[in-house]
């Protein structure tokens, strides 16, 4: 489980782009996201723009915390076990991964390089992994 430094690189330095334009970025999210995999709209049932803040907030501590693997996979395992709780299985972790590319793609443009969008789909990788471990280990009845 690890990236090399020039994959971190890329994925923090093209995030760092995405930052100004989060909020359409999100939304560019979750349209995809609900285009490709129109079974998991029912699970957001809040507002969908203080769900977008947060999606980008949690994208952002993770990119920022690549360097050190180790400090951000605890927190992703756990925000893994919280989802079992709203209905999220593994293969949703697939959409998601689609649909965080797609609005990348979208807000970069042309700095979404292919070494970039591999970058990304490689750290991606990683850190679904580690979250379906997670969440595969929780027992159905005891999911928050």
């Amino acid at each position: 489980m690890s990236l090399n430094a020039e994959q971190i690189r890329l994925v923090q330095t093209s995030f760092a782009k995405v930052k100004p334009i989060s909020d359409q970025a999100a939304v560019l999210f979750y349209a995809k996201l609900f285009d490709i995999a129109p079974q998991v709209k029912p699970m957001f049932k809040g507002d969908m723009v203080e769900q977008g803040r947060k999606l980008m907030a949690m994208l952002n501590t993770v990119v920022n915390g690549l360097n050190n693997l180790d400090a951000i996979v605890p927190a992703a395992q756990n925000l893994a076990r919280g989802h079992v709780g709203y209905g999220v299985q593994s293969a949703h972790y697939a959409y998601v991964g689609s649909a965080l590319l797609y609005a990348l793609e979208q807000g970069l443009d042309q700095d979404f390089t292919p070494p970039v969008k591999q970058a990304w789909t490689d750290a991606y990788g990683v850190l679904s992994g580690v979250m379906i471990d997670a969440a595969e280990q929780v027992e159905p009845n005891t999911a928050a």
